[in-house]
Order: structure tokens, then C-alpha cells, then sequence
């Protein structure tokens, strides 16, 4: 069956494949449909091909199975269509006096003649090539997305890989669809893979093999966090991807193998005993870190200087007393080129920045404080009195730049004497090199944060490579502030961490256990405390208790939370706009985060003298509030919480969930006053003692624990961490003969 008409509007996002249509305007009138459809905007001719269906909640509805764009055909319906907003220089008016100067033949003369368009008044030659480009471009991009749809493919990665190869893209998915694993981030061997057995391409075609073996690699980095894997790790999992037989293919295999080294695609190298392939990228990351932090190592050697003048003025000053654990850690960073300082909660690691951050004043040296996430830099912006930036903020995104993403880099390097970067443990290789590439020769760096935090989420082990280098100077902080021995939250965080059960008191002021052996009893334990019982013993407003959850899914995971302490802290209202997508439901004032990099969105900001700040990127993890929702153009504005301002737009919307829950890995570098956790039972990969360690360290006030005893002593006893293959650490004790490859630094 099929039926033409013009899209009136447009219901909600899917997550997979495009949009969902709710009106299509049809010459026997409006019709609702469903299924899913690639990029498409209100005002856009479709032809859609499909049947009819019953849809239990909306009735009779129209399932559609193809569809493609086609030219509007009426003078009113090609005026809507270039007043979409899709065509660039033309707006309702302009549009409007095109078709009336050229009826229903406007289209063709865009298209093939669009040196006509000067006949209408206020448009130039200039305007009309740039009318005409934009018409055609976008009249391609179409037709590429409908054809990348016939194979699954959802409208945001369309764009994408239409960005990638304009309209030589249906010419190169033809010859190599395989390619895509290599020149498109975020599209995977399976996907690939689809679209060859429709296209015909052989099974045991070396365009298939060599995209199974860069997906294992890549899917090890980004799921894993390995910047490299065993050779056998590697022909293990790809022969398991290809589903073929290691013997019948280990030749060809070797040959490929082999030629992507010749390629520039991958190195293989022997790293502790073992041979192992590395993606390119890595290999370069990893190894320029290590030579830049040697290099600073040896720069600025250890004067020996102990500094207790200084040291004794700091306590006066701020009446505090350091135990000696601390003035070591100081005198150690202050006196060092590169250093490490790191602890678990309570041990002093704020006091000792803010003592270094002093002895660099004192000796007439700018000093620059960064954290990874933009809460961790706020939380010790307030705790030190001096402005501290995200690492990304600190080296300005700049896409101008043709060699590097950002402003700062080993051409531009940041103009300061020292770095202090808090809560490393998130830091991954990738943001390490870009910022040690920023990094002048003679710069300080000090790293501060805790070993036994879980790793970063993207690939590498920064702050263990470096620990276990045993090249870099460092300090392990082991005494508990004296202060700090009052919370209960830093004793059973110390306690967790050396395999012991938390304490258990009633009387805590901090520290609570809510015993729960059934999940709904968890979920409605979880839903009281949030909304009733911790918002009155804490005075704090309930958006701003931070559920923790050690899984997405399941009764306590953390999609079905969400959805339930949406309805309780921020229930629908007609004074509440809403924006539906497949996944979740967007509200006025919903608790918001981010949950991939973007470095593209643009955002803007009001500044502390009053101006208006322009910029682009928001990172994995940001949180903020929904302070707009537009329904008819399927977009939200977010505020989030240092103050910058984002519009969503409909393709956007999947990379932002809710966040009243988030899972522990998400929490990573932020601060909640009140934390919630759920106990529950799982894989033992999964609930670990650092995971529980973790969560826990994110309570500034008050922390309850709610769940079984039993699970919880399984997590203090489940010492299981994942094992990463990352190489810093290797490439550190390489040093003389990483120097000798004169890698920039």
C-alpha cells in the first residue's frame, strides 16, 4: 500500500531508527502513522509505502516500511518546503515571492537553472548560487538518508556518515561498506556487516576481515578501556565476530594483520612479554604522554628545599595544623616538575592544594586548577577561592584549528607555571595527551586524587600507569583529617575499602542502612526517602538528593527509577510543556545529564560582569534542568549547572536522560549532598567493593544505603576489578628510549 502527503508534525524520536510521524496530511485528509522513518521536518512530501495496522493505544494506524522524499507539488505545499528552514537564504517572504514569480516549476529552476532566481526582487547572484547549493545538498542528503534507512541505519548516524563522505556515500557503501568501522565513530562491525550481506559483499572478503579485527580493537577501547590486547585476545574475539575458524583463516588473518601496520592503522609490539596489537591512535597517545611526563620529571628535578617557613605561615594563617604525611605531599609537589598526591576521602588532599596553590603565590608563579567534570571543578573552585576549569574549558574547543581540537596544544601552550588536576582518576589517555601536549616544558604539574576510585570511563589507566611507573614523585595519604574522623561516611568509606563491613549506627548523624530484601521494597523505600523522609531530616529540596544505582536495568535499575521519581518530584501538569521520545519523556524543570561528549553543541552563558559568553561542548556526565520544551519543533533548552545554556534539538535528544537516578559510573568526579543507594543482587563483575567505594566517596552530607546485608557484604568482600590493558605505565620505563624517538613533547 502507498500513500503520499506533507508531514504536519512530528511525535517523538526514535532512539534506533529516525522519527515517528503523528499527522500526514493526505488529499482525503489527515492521517496518523507510525513506524519509523529517517530525518524528516514538518512541511517535507513523503511517499510512504507500508499497511495498515492496529496500534492497542492509538487504534488504526499506518506502519510504514519505506519511504523517500518527494518534490511538494502544490504552490503552497514548495513555499512551506522552502520555508522549513532547510534551505539556507530563504525565508517565509522569500519563498513566497519565488513561487510567485515561478508556480509550480520553482524547484526545477533552483535545480537547473538558478541563475533565474535574480529575476525576483532581492535576490543576487551570490544569494541564488547559495539558494541553489543549499537546495541541492540537501536534496542529496535525502536521498542518501532514505537509502542508508533500507539497512537500519538510524537518521543521526545517516548524518553522520553522509558528513563523512557527502555523495560519494551510496558509491563507497557499494564498493567497501566495511570502510565505516574505520572512517565513522560510533558505527560497529555488526552494522557494517548488515549492510554487506544485503550489498552481496563475499563473507570471506578482506574488506570483512579487516573491519573485524579494527572493531575488536576499538570495541575493547571503548568498552573496555584497553588501549591495547593480547595478539591471541585479539584472533580469539575475531574469529568469534566472524564466526569462522582460526585454522582455515590464520594466513590471511596474518597478511592483513600485517598490512594494516604498513597502513598506519595498527603497531604491533611486545609489551610485558606478550606480543600485542595496538591501535595506531593509542600507540601515539600513550607513548607522547609518557615522554612529556618524563620530560617534565627531569626538567624540574627535586631541589630539596623543604619549605617549613612557608609551610608554618600557611597553618598560622588559616588555623589549621598539618600532620606530616601532608607537608611531605606539599614540599613534594612544590619541589617537583610532575607529581602525584593521591588518598581516599578525609585525608587532607583540598588542604594540601590550597597549601600549594599558596607556596606558588609566594614565589610569583600562576597557577591553573582543572578537574575533569565541570562539578568537580566547581566543588573546588569553593573549597580553594580561586577559579578552577574543566580540562576541555581550560584548553578551548576550537574548530578552526585544523590540526588539533583544541586552542591550546604542543603549538600553543597554556600560559601558566603550574597545574594542579584533582579527581585523575577520570582523567583517560586522551584528554592526558591533550593536555600534556598544552603543557609547557617548564611547567609544574601536580595530579591529585584517589587510587581506589574506579577507573576512567574512557580507555587507558592514567593515575595507576603513572603509580606504578615508580618514576614519577608521589605521596600516598593515609591519616584521616581530624575532622574527618567525626563523619561516618569517611570512616566506612576507609572501612569498605580495606574489605570491612561499614558500621551500622542508628545513632549516625550520616550514615544509614535501610534493610530491604525484596526490590519493590527497595523501589518504594528509594521513592520515600527522596521524596519525603531525607527532604524533612536534611532540609534540602528532593531534585537535589542524588539516587545512585550500580545497573541500568531491573526494578532498581536506574531507567525505572527515573521514570518513577520523575512522576513524584516533578509529576505532569498543564502548566508543564512535555517532549515524548521512545525512551523517555522530557518535562519542564526535569533533573537532566549528559551522556557523551559533544563538542559541537553550542552553548551560551551570562558571565559574572554581566556579558554574554558564547562557546561549544558539553561532556558525559554534566547535569542540568529542562527551563524550555518546545513541542512543535521537538526541541529542549537545558541550563545546566555552571550556568551554560543548550538547545536540543530532536536529533540531539538522545544523548540527555534523566537524571534523578545515574548510574555510579556517571557519578565519577561529582559531589551530592545526599546520597541513596540501592543493595541488590547481581554479577560479581559488576557489584565490587571499589563500585560501592565509589559511591559512597560522592556523600558530602549524608548517605543511605538500602538493600539486603547479605549483598552488601558480598560487595565489601568482592575484591574483582576488570582487568585494562593500558601501556603508559610500560612506555614510563622505557624512558631513554622513548627520548631517542624524538616524539614532540
Amino acid at each position: 500500500m502507498t500513500i503520499t502527503g506533507t508531514i504536519k508534525g512530528i511525535i517523538f524520536q526514535n532512539e534506533e531508527n529516525g522519527y515517528t510521524v503523528l499527522v500526514l496530511s493526505t488529499e482525503g485528509g489527515d492521517m496518523t502513522c507510525v513506524g519509523t522513518l529517517p530525518m524528516v521536518n514538518i512541511g517535507e512530501n513523503l511517499e510512504l509505502q507500508g499497511e495498515m495496522v492496529l496500534n492497542k493505544n492509538y487504534g488504526e494506524q499506518f506502519k510504514v516500511q519505506h519511504a523517500k522524499v518527494v518534490q511538494p507539488k502544490t504552490q503552497s505545499g514548495i513555499v512551506r518546503y522552502l520555508s522549513s528552514g532547510l534551505i539556507r537564504g530563504v525565508g517565509k517572504v522569500t519563498a513566497e515571492n519565488i513561487v510567485k514569480h515561478f508556480g509550480a516549476d520553482t524547484l526545477n529552476i533552483i535545480e537547473f537553472n538558478p541563475s533565474r532566481l535574480t529575476e525576483v526582487r532581492g535576490i543576487s547572484e551570490q544569494k541564488a548560487l547559495l539558494i541553489a547549493e543549499s537546495y541541492i545538498n540537501v536534496k542529496k542528503m535525502q536521498d542518501t538518508i532514505m537509502f542508508l534507512q533500507e539497512y537500519d541505519i538510524s537518521s543521526k548516524m545517516a548524518i553522520k556518515i553522509y558528513e563523512t563522505y557527502h555523495d560519494k556515500t551510496m558509491e563507497k557503501l557499494r564498493t567497501n561498506p566495511y570502510a565505516l568501522v574505520e572512517d565513522v565513530d560510533g558505527i560497529g562491525f555488526i552494522t557494517a556487516d548488515k549492510i554487506a550481506g544485503k550489498l552481496g559483499i563475499p563473507f570471506d572478503s578482506d574488506f570483512r576481515l579487516r573491519a573485524g579485527i579494527l572493531h575488536t580493537l576499538k570495541e575493547g577501547a571503548d568498552k573496555d578501556g584497553h588501549t591495547y590486547m593480547p595478539c591471541s585476545d585479539v584472533y580469539r574475539q575475531v574469529t568469534a565476530l566472524l564466526k569462522i575458524e582460526f585454522e582455515d583463516y590464520e594466513e590471511k588473518l596474518e597478511k592483513l594483520l600485517f598490512q594494516m601496520q604498513v597502513d598506519g592503522v595498527l603497531k604491533c609490539e611486545r609489551i610485558y612479554d606478550t606480543d600485542v596489537f595496538m591501535l595506531t591512535k593509542y600507540y601515539n597517545i600513550e607513548r607522547s604522554s609518557a615522554k612529556k611526563i618524563l620530560s617534565l620529571v627531569n626538567h624540574t628535578a627535586e631541589s630539596g628545599y623543604d619549605f617549613s617557613n612557608e609551610i608554618e605561615n600557611f597553618e598560622r594563617v588559616n588555623n589549621i595544623e598539618l600532620h606530616a604525611q601532608q607537608k611531605q605531599a606539599v614540599v613534594t609537589a612544590v619541589n617537583s616538575g610532575f607529581s602525584v598526591i593521591t588518598g581516599g576521602p578525609g585525608t587532607g588532599k583540598t588542604t594540601i592544594i590550597k597549601c600549594i596553590l599558596s607556596l606558588m603565590r609566594n614565589q610569583r608563579k600562576n597557577t591553573l586548577l582543572l578537574a575533569p567534570t565541570g562539578r568537580a571543578a566547581k566543588r573546588m573552585s569553593e573549597s580553594c577561592g580561586v577559579e578552577a576549569k574543566t580540562i576541555h574549558r581550560a584548553l578551548e574547543i576550537d574548530f578552526s584549528n585544523p590540526r588539533d581540537m583544541f586552542r591550546y596544544n604542543e603549538f600553543n601552550k597554556l600560559p601558566v607555571d603550574c597545574i594542579i588536576v584533582d579527581e585523575v582518576s577520570m582523567v583517560d589517555v586522551v584528554l592526558l595527551n591533550a593536555l600534556l601536549k598544552a603543557t609547557k616544558r617548564n611547567c609544574q604539574v601536580v595530579f591529585v586524587g584517589d587510587k581506589d576510585q574506579l577507573p576512567s570511563v574512557g580507555a587507558g589507566n592514567v593515575l595507576a600507569d603513572i603509580l606504578n611507573s615508580g618514576i614519577v614523585p608521589y605521596v600516598c595519604l593515609t591519616e584521616i583529617y581530624r575532622q574527618a574522623k567525626e563523619s561516618l561516611i569517611v570512616l566506612n568509606a576507609h572501612a569498605i575499602n580495606e574489605g570491612n563491613m561499614p558500621k551500622i549506627d542508628n545513632k549516625s548523624k550520616d550514615f544509614f542502612f535501610e534493610n530491604k530484601r525484596e526490590p519493590s521494597d527497595m523501589l518504594d523505600c528509594i521513592v520515600g526517602l527522596v521524596t519525603q523522609r531525607l527532604p524533612k531530616y536534611a532540609d534540602i529540596e528532593p531534585s537535589k538528593i542524588q539516587v545512585l544505582a550500580p545497573m541500568k536495568n531491573g526494578l532498581c535499575g536506574i531507567e525505572n527509577l527515573n521514570k518513577v521519581l520523575q512522576d513524584k518530584i516533578n509529576p505532569p501538569s498543564p502548566l508543564k510543556s512535555e517532549l515524548f521520545t521512545e525512551r523517555v519523556i522530557f518535562r519542564l524543570n526535569d533533573k537532566v545529564m549528559q551522556i557523551v561528549n559533544n563538542y559541537e553543541i553550542e552553548w551560551t552563558r551570562l558571565n559574572e560582569k554581566g556579558f554574554i559568553e558564547h562557546g561549544e561542548g558539553v561532556f558525559n556526565g554534566d547535569i542540568g534542568t529542562v527551563t524550555s520544551v518546545d513541542f512543535h519543533k521537538g526541541e529542549i533548552e537545558v541550563t545546566f549547572e555552571d550556568g551554560r545554556v543548550c538547545m536540543y534539538p530532536k536529533n540531539e535528544l538522545i544523548n540527555l536522560q534523566l537524571a534523578y537516578a545515574m548510574t555510579i559510573h556517571k557519578s565519577q568526579g561529582s559531589e551530592f549532598d545526599v546520597v541513596v543507594m540501592p543493595i541488590i543482587a547481581g554479577t560479581g563483575k559488576i557489584l565490587t567493593r571499589n563500585l560501592l567505594y565509589t559511591a559512597v566517596t560522592r556523600a558530602k552530607k549524608l548517605v543511605v544505603l538500602v538493600g539486603s546485608l547479605f549483598y552488601l557484604r558480598r560487595m565489601v568482600e568482592n575484591k574483582y576489578t576488570a582487568k585494562r590493558y593500558s601501556a603508559l605505565c610500560w612506555f614510563l620505563k622505557q624512558g631513554e628510549l622513548i627520548f631517542k624517538e624524538g616524539l614532540d613533547v
